[in-house]
């Protein structure tokens, strides 16, 4: 019997190839936020409260909804939560703007070093405004490199000297742009995420701002992949220290956790967000898509295997159903059976 424990990053791996592949043949590649706009706000939403979260942000994700959808501050926490929550949203927003088809980079680059410094100026000038990182010199501002040392982290890395960031920071830019082009044209090397998780992870020991370097990195992450045609990521607060510790990992050169982390991101975006949304309520998509808050992907494909879902297995072993055939499921699951009035009279 085979055991149904996590499964291995290696199947991790093969399924977001999987994944990808679908969205690119079967659904025309990645919706763009005019075509799908209430898919890039829900990612949106998610996205503006997990990763400010993640940096200590204590505002609920129903906040953030109302924050950025009404633009009013409910509930009792400090003016500065919320600038850190309007200012990464108005960086994510414009790094959503740049799902473009693969090649169409500006500029002719994946990305730019005066971008990176963009993302920065967008996601920091809100905080900055009531609340400036207390050791700051004028010239370290959103937007401009450090001028101060940083210590060491917790666990040894030490980030180089501030004169040196602006010479690291061209050269992980450059870094950037050939792995874009080799992606382009050949498989890498090493798997997709891993080398996603070594260009996150090279961003953050560079550590080229005087604050706000989790919040850039993670931002500028997605900027990378919607560039390339994937779905941005959403690192959620739940996984703070499973992720702090695929960073360390990856500061001594093993990507493997961070990358599976990032591929397991990927997989919940299609999966949650994009799939759903583009295919019409007949198609075919994975059992995973479809899940919702009343429906398990185990009770989905239980019911499946007994013919009580409109379901088919593929060559690939990955079972598929459609909207359509899911609601009709769980109204057929819901109806009382007839009683037997007969019997009792």
């Amino acid at each position: 019997m085979v055991g149904r424990g996590r499964p291995s990053r290696a199947t991790v791996y093969e399924r977001l190839d999987r994944a990808l592949t679908e969205l690119n043949d079967r659904f025309g590649g990645l919706p763009s936020p005019k075509e799908a706009q209430s898919i890039w706000d829900d990612i949106w939403h998610l996205e503006a409260h997990h990763s400010t979260a993640l940096e200590g942000n204590t505002l609920v994700l129903r906040e953030v909804q109302t924050l950025l959808e009404q633009g009013r501050a409910v509930g009792a926490k400090p003016l500065r939560e919320y600038n850190e929550v309007r200012g990464y949203a108005d960086a994510a927003q414009w790094v959503y703007g740049q799902a473009l088809e693969p090649g169409d980079w500006h500029d002719g680059r994946l990305l730019t070093l005066a971008e990176v410094r963009q993302v920065h100026h967008a996601a920091m000038t809100p905080v900055w405004d009531v609340a400036p990182h207390p050791d700051a010199k004028s010239s370290e501002g959103p937007g401009s490199f450090r001028e101060h040392d940083i210590h060491p982290f917790s666990a040894g890395m030490i980030p180089p000297a501030w004169p040196l960031v602006p010479e690291r920071m061209q050269g992980w830019v450059s870094e950037v742009c050939l792995a874009g082009e080799r992606l382009a044209v050949a498989a890498p090397d090493q798997p997709l995420p891993e080398v996603l998780a070594r260009l996150h992870n090279e961003f953050e020991r560079v550590h080229p701002f005087i604050d706000g370097n989790g919040r850039t990195g993670r931002l500028v992450l997605n900027l990378v992949l919607v560039r390339l045609g994937y779905p941005p990521v959403v690192i959620f607060k739940r996984q703070r220290e499973a992720y702090l510790s695929a960073m360390q990992r990856a500061d001594t050169g093993d990507y493997g956790s961070l990358g599976e982390l990032i591929a397991r991101a990927m997989i919940d975006s299609l999966n949650s967000f994009i799939v759903p949304n583009v295919a019409g309520p007949a198609r075919l998509v994975p059992l995973a898509a479809l899940v919702d808050r009343t429906t398990t992907l185990a009770a989905l494909r239980q019911a499946a295997q007994r013919g009580r879902l409109d379901a088919v297995q593929g060559s690939d072993g990955v079972w598929r159903s459609s909207r359509k055939a899911v609601d009709a499921y769980k109204a057929s699951k819901h109806q009382r059976r007839p009683t037997n009035t007969a019997a009792s009279e």
